[in-house]
């Protein structure tokens, strides 16, 4: 029976395109259909189909796992019929760890010379939950990376680790603590609420090592981190104060970004940008829920000028901000304004007189009114212009986004937004609104609330980012740092260019808190520690006894007068996280490990994090240890849903990676969502999500499909839209190399003799048949392609190259040419057929086993012969050298293309001629010229099984026998396939009589229709090309059906004649 080859599709996919908005709601209501994927091999000729008995198949028992944890699983049991993931992996991860296979030897790593080393650093998930597909893409990479070093004999070491993730797990531990008790950290006090955190933080680390275990992470867990364990702790501690000491930690009121949702300052980089064309209404958390509000707009008002009847008009985008307004600027050259130099307005609500200041920098007097209000403590470039007009900056919104009393008693207490619209109504009760107009605008948004962002001017702790900008700019610029792909280095550069200070400081409870203490003397009046006049009282140190002494020295005073306040922020998550390259090997205690395992070689994460860590890890690294933490960077796609959209828990399209690995029902993913932490509006949104994505659940696929297709889809540009479907399909190419090992180990008995040497021996077989060398050739090219790709991260390639070697060249060709060889009689031709098939299969596991570990494992393990290693994970990666080197056969591999043309020509005249199943009809093969006849004639009997055809006979200047049909492969080679005895030749003559009957009145219609005087001018283009079409279509049909009819005529003749 021939092998299937539609076991998944192939690997190369087209680039997922971005949505329209109007496809992006559709999605988003389920009704948006995944675009259709074109079948690369749509052009190839159709294969006859055969018609198969029906076979019952008995249901699959549920595995049960018996094997003791740790122990090797027992391979003497019979195979089982099919592939199963579940038992297939069971057992592996255990008995691996056991062994030690994913420890690196530290006599070893000392002696390795550049180029025979591999040492990576997991990008630590956070621990506030479980992971996602994005995290098993990461997974995938780098695991396949790690175990390809590893086959390969260099000194490996891949080092686990989770992040503490500071705002991200604070906000989710407090959702939680108050939808389950109704309360907020504050109820809890600092104390206990960081005891909430670290059993959330226990049990889902738990849970995210339990995952990377199922997806086969080969990492060293004797070495997982956390980065608020001690030794990372250690590190942030010594990293704080040498910059500290340095002058390049400091403290400085300044305007940051503030999420009042979170009640904490964030980075710039932790700001998300919605582009908005106009009026559109929003909600905003921490207000009304029920509620939406107006952006998109820029309202007018005006100031009534001090002592006069005259009002200036001015616009702005944010309302609520000019109850802190300190001034109101206009161009100096302004003509209109000229008389109100000096002058002042009054504020409506509470009678401050607010200057009229000159501002040729901020003031566009071509734009709007050419008046400008000025909020310096809430709008970034007011910020500015107050520092240079030395204006009041007035506090108007409260850390949580309330009015507070500097904005006076009209609207104090109430949320920024509604006392925008209070405002609105306020300014026009006093004839001082002048209406509303559509303004193009971008709103700042908290990526990690959805929170609006507001600038606020407060004390915080700053990072000087400039010199080490700089110098991580050389690093590229010189070829130090190797950012893959290259793309990514425009977007290095950018960031760089126009670096600011980042602030470092949060106002949260979770996360490494800030080693700085402001010192006062004892008995001294209050000092104010956030006042710009006392930031030489600020102090760092390892310890509060460190911090204690280096204050006595700087004011001058007894430690024993000394009195020390820590600051009661916590550091930003991407400071620690930062340092994690050499921090998880010791700094800067650990000297030895550092010597033998920093720099590391490889930084391997998503693109989108490129800034957030990768920036502060060679920061990092180059002040802290005078290093780069790795030579190379390689950034990997991001994955979303089928539709393009990002996968997000309120649309219901995050996916655990184990509910692809081991399935999950519609039930268990809406009841998951109902656990969660999403509001009850958001829950129903993203049930219907689930409900429209996988409305039968999502089906079992095995961790070896889910790694296999995640990294096929690696040959696009771009994000990764992934269909679970695609996974689906790679789950049957599990079955598929499952299968044909099976079949092997039926049929790999007898006298041949399968040993580590054999690679070397294989060609020296008395009967190496043209299959045997080309099969030999292309798992040379398969092994070269592989070693090529994994060395220049093409992932996607080495899928290709794989999942072609085994599906088109073992499967569908050599398996099924050695079938009737095995069943022979020929004893040497039988034994090079077994060796040939051993070979293929025991290095194609091996050159499978990086992307695929636990099937590879598992069918390793059962073949006959003996091993040098005792499990595939440090068995040698197959190279293109030596004995293998000689496998290169170019001319057996165009060989055997040719054949599988004739191939294809003879299916293709069985299922034209409708020959039944089975028929084997004579086949004749006219060539050329004899080099042509004396190929073919080498790989006749190769012909006739895959084609299904009686003896072949190959003729040079011999004429065929009549009543045979013919078809043309190229001007040198005819293949002529024998009807006589085998066709009806009246009865298929009648069938086609009737077919042109029918067709022909169509074709006649179109030819009256076309041929008419006003055609051309009254019809349209686009239905006179599709006429045109059709008629192309009509007249090619008649052609060959009156060809058809004239050879089987000429046949019915010549069977008469005989």
């Amino acid at each position: 029976m021939e092998t299937p080859s539609a076991a998944a599709p192939a690997p190369a996919q087209p680039e997922g395109e971005k949505l329209s908005k109007k496809a992006q709601k559709k999605a988003e209501k389920g009704k948006l259909k995944p675009a259709k994927e074109k079948d690369p091999n749509r052009w190839a000729p159709k294969k006859e189909k055969e018609v198969k008995p029906v076979k019952e198949v008995a249901p699959e028992q549920e595995f049960v796992n018996l094997t003791p944890v740790g122990e090797k699983k027992d391979m003497t049991t019979e195979m089982a019929t099919g592939y199963q993931p579940v038992a297939v992996e069971a057992a592996w991860q255990a008995w691996w760890e056991k062994e030690g296979y994913f420890r690196c030897d530290d006599a070893k790593i000392k002696n390795a010379p550049k180029d025979k080393r591999f040492v990576m650093v997991i990008p630590p998930p956070n621990v506030t939950g479980s992971l996602h597909l994005g995290h098993a893409l990461t997974v995938a990479v780098q695991d396949t990376l790690t175990r390809w070093h590893r086959m390969l004999g260099h000194a490996t070491l891949w080092v686990p680790g989770t992040d503490h993730a500071g705002i991200a797990t604070q906000s989710v531990v407090e959702k939680r603590l108050m939808k389950d008790e109704g309360k907020s950290r504050h109820d809890l006090g600092r104390d206990a609420f960081l005891d909430r955190v670290w059993e959330w933080k226990n049990e889902y680390e738990t849970r995210i090592h339990h995952q990377f275990r199922k997806v086969g992470c080969s990492v060293d867990w004797e070495r997982a981190y956390f980065s608020m364990d001690d030794r990372c702790t250690r590190a942030t501690m010594s990293a704080f104060n040498k910059l500290f000491d340095e002058g390049l930690i400091y403290r400085a009121t300044r305007m940051i970004n503030w999420s009042c949702k979170l009640k904490t300052a964030i980075s710039d980089i932790e700001v998300d940008y919605l582009d908005l064309e106009g009026r559109t209404k929003l909600a905003v958390p921490g207000h009304n829920p029920d509620r939406k509000y107006e952006f998109g707009v820029i309202t007018s008002f005006a100031y009534p000028v001090e002592n006069s009847t005259e009002q200036l008009i001015v616009a702005t985008t944010r309302l609520e901000t000019m109850l802190g307004d300190s001034a109101v600027a206009i161009h100096p050259e302004d003509p209109r304004y000229k008389h109100l130099h000096g002058k002042f307005v009054v504020h409506p609500f509470n009678n401050r007189r607010i200057p009229i200041i000159c501002d040729a920098e901020l003031v566009d007097m071509s734009f709007g009114t050419g008046a400008v209000k000025i909020t310096p403590a809430h709008d970034p470039n007011d910020y500015e212009c107050g520092k240079r007009h030395n204006l009041e900056f007035i506090t108007v919104i409260d850390d949580d986004g309330k009015i507070n009393p500097n904005g006076g008693s009209l609207f104090e207490g109430m949320m920024r937004y509604d006392a925008r619209v209070a405002m609105e109504k306020a300014l026009a009760e006093k004839g001082l609104f002048h209406g509303k107009a559509d303004n193009k605008m971008r709103l700042g948004i908290c990526s990690r609330s959805g929170d609006i962002v507001e600038p606020l001017v407060k004390p915080q702790w700053f990072v000087n980012c400039q010199q080490m900008a700089d110098d991580a700019m050389a690093a590229v610029r010189n070829k130090e740092l190797t950012i893959l792909p290259e793309h990514h280095e425009k977007t290095w550069f950018r960031w760089l260019e126009n670096i600011r200070d980042w602030c470092i400081s949060r106002q949260l409870w979770w996360g490494h808190r800030i080693p700085a203490y402001f010192a006062t003397i004892k008995n001294e009046p209050y000092v104010d520690p956030n006042s710009e006049a006392n930031v030489h009282r600020w102090v760092a140190g390892t310890s509060e006894a460190d911090a204690r002494a280096k204050a006595a020295a700087k004011l001058q005073v007894p430690e024993a007068q000394i009195e020390l306040k820590q600051d009661d922020d916590v550091l930003d998550t991407w400071v620690s996280a930062g340092l994690f390259p050499f921090a998880v090997f010791g700094w800067p205690d650990n000297k030895e490990e550092m010597a033998d395992y920093y720099p590391t070689d490889l930084l391997e994460t998503g693109y989108d994090i490129l800034f957030f860590w990768v920036v502060r890890m060679v920061f990092m690294g180059q002040k802290l240890t005078g290093k780069l933490p790795f030579h190379t960077v390689y950034l990997h796609s991001i994955v979303r849903d089928k539709y393009g959209r990002k996968m997000s828990k309120s649309l219901g399209n995050v996916v655990d990676p184990l509910e692809v690995i081991a399935g999950c029902t519609l039930e268990t993913l809406l009841e998951k969502l109902e656990s969660g932490n999403l509001p009850p509006k958001e829950i129903e949104k993203a049930k219907k999500g689930q409900m429209a994505d996988f409305p039968q659940g999502i089906p079992e696929c095995g961790a070896d499909a889910l790694r296999f297709g995640l990294l096929a889809y690696q040959q696009q540009v771009g994000d990764i839209n992934l269909d679970i479907q695609r996974l689906v399909g790679y789950r049957n190419f599990c079955n598929k190399l499952w299968n044909a090992t099976r079949f092997a180990m039926t049929n790999l008995e007898g006298g041949a003799s399968f040993h580590d040497g054999l690679a070397a021996t294989v060609l020296s077989n008395k009967s190496v048949a043209p299959r045997d060398r080309f099969i030999l050739s292309r798992l040379h090219a398969t092994i070269a392609a592989a070693n090529t790709a994994l060395q220049t991260y093409a992932f996607g390639d080495v899928t290709t190259a794989l999942y072609n070697f085994w599906l088109y060249d073992v499967c569908d060709v050599y398996l099924e040419l050695i079938k009737p060889v095995i069943a022979g009689t020929d004893a040497d031709a039988k034994k090079t057929a077994q060796e040939t098939l051993f070979l293929c299969l025991e290095m194609g596991l091996r050159l499978l086993h990086p992307i695929m570990p636990f099937v590879t494992e598992e069918l390793w393990q059962r073949l006959p012969g003996k091993r040098a290693t005792s499990s595939i994970v440090v068995a040698a990666y197959p190279e293109a050298t030596g004995a293998i080197a000689t496998w290169a056969n170019p001319a057996a591999e165009a060989n055997m293309e040719l054949i599988k043309d004739i191939i294809h020509a003879g299916r293709s005249l069985r299922a034209e001629y409708g020959l039944a199943n089975a028929a084997r009809p004579l086949c004749y093969l006219k060539c050329a010229d004899a080099s042509l006849k004396a190929i073919v004639e080498t790989q006749v009997d190769d012909f006739g099984t895959l084609a299904k055809v009686g003896s072949t006979t190959c003729l040079l200047d011999t004429a065929p026998p009549s009543g045979c049909a013919m078809h043309v492969l190229s001007d040198k080679l005819q293949l002529h396939v024998s009807l006589t005895g085998l066709v009806d030749f009246a009865n298929e003559i009648s069938k086609l009589e009737k077919k042109l009957e029918k067709m022909l009145p169509s074709l006649t219609a179109l030819e009256k229709k076309r041929a008419r005087d006003d055609y051309l001018a009254k019809v349209p283009a686009n239905v006179r090309d599709a006429d045109a079409t059709k008629w192309d279509a009509l007249q090619k049909e008649k052609v060959a059906i009156e060809g058809a009819m004239a050879m089987f005529a000429k046949c019915q003749l010549d069977e008469t004649k005989a």
